[in-house]
């Protein structure tokens, strides 16, 4: 198991984005919204926080 040092981004710089609906189990959803809490920031910045770090970690990995 891999275990990552977690840090949400930062919410003040806004980039164009698109909109996608994803359907997340309700333990998962849990979770997200308990780091959120942690974390003082929102729901969408944990998951946007979340898969930034993996293609960031993915990108290392493979370079």
């Amino acid at each position: 198991m891999i275990v990552m040092a977690f840090t949400p981004r930062e919410t003040k710089q806004k980039i164009k984005a698109g909109y996608k609906t994803l359907y997340i189990r309700d333990d998962l959803t849990e979770k997200l919204n308990d780091l959120a809490k942690k974390y003082d920031t929102s729901f969408n910045n944990i998951v946007i926080s979340i898969i930034e770090d993996f293609f960031q970690t993915n990108d290392e990995e493979n370079h």
